[in-house]
C-alpha cells in the first residue's frame, strides 16, 4: 500500500538503505555474543556479519549516536523528503531503540542474574532472529513501494511522522 502517493525507485533504495543500520545493532549488539557463545545459530549471523563488517569497523563509539541525530533531524523532520523515506527511516530507528533497550536491561538487570546459561542463549536467539525477519520484511516490503506493517511498531511510527 502506498500511502501518499507513488514511490519511485530511488525512494524505494534510499528506504531500504536505512535498514543496514538495524542490522548493524543486532550484528555488533547480538551477534557477537553468538558468535563467542557458539549458539546455532553462529553461522547465520557470520553470513549476516561478513558484508556488513566494513561497515561495523566504522559504527563504533559515538558514530551510531550522531547517525540517530542525523537520520531523525535530517530525514524525519524534514517535510521535503518524501513520506515513504521518512516513514521507513523512523521504522528503522525504532528497531534501533529496541535494540538498545534490550541491550541495556540485559547489561544492568539481567547479566549479573542468569550470566551466559541456556536461558541467555535463548534470548539473543530469539531477538536476532526477531529483528533479522522484522528487518528483512521491511526491506522486501520497501523495495515493493509498501509499507512495512509491524503492528505496534508502524503505529509509533505514524505518530512521529506526520
Amino acid at each position: 500500500m502506498t500511502w501518499r502517493g507513488s514511490t519511485t525507485v530511488s525512494d524505494r533504495i534510499f528506504a531500504c538503505l536505512v535498514y543496514l543500520l538495524p542490522l548493524l545493532d543486532v550484528v555488533g549488539f547480538v551477534g557477537r555474543i553468538l558468535l563467542a557463545t557458539d549458539s546455532f545459530l553462529s553461522p547465520l549471523v557470520a553470513i549476516v556479519a561478513l558484508p556488513l563488517a566494513p561497515l561495523l569497523s566504522i559504527y563504533t563509539g559515538f558514530i551510531p549516536l550522531i547517525v540517530f541525530f542525523a537520520l531523525f533531524l535530517l530525514v524525519v523532520r524534514n517535510e521535503n523528503v518524501p513520506h515513504f523515506i521518512r516513514f521507513n527511516t523512523m521504522q528503522a530507528i525504532l528497531f534501533g531503540i529496541l535494540l538498545s533497550l534490550v541491550s541495556i536491561i540485559w547489561q544492568f538487570a539481567l547479566s549479573p542474574i542468569f550470566g551466559m546459561g541456556l536461558l541467555t542463549q535463548t534470548l539473543f536467539n530469539a531477538v536476532f532472529l526477531g529483528m533479522i525477519v522484522a528487518v528483512g520484511y521491511s526491506i522486501v516490503q520497501s523495495a515493493l513501494g509498501r509499507y512495512a506493517e509491524i503492528p505496534t511498531i508502524s503505529d509509533a511510527v505514524y505518530m512521529q511522522v506526520r
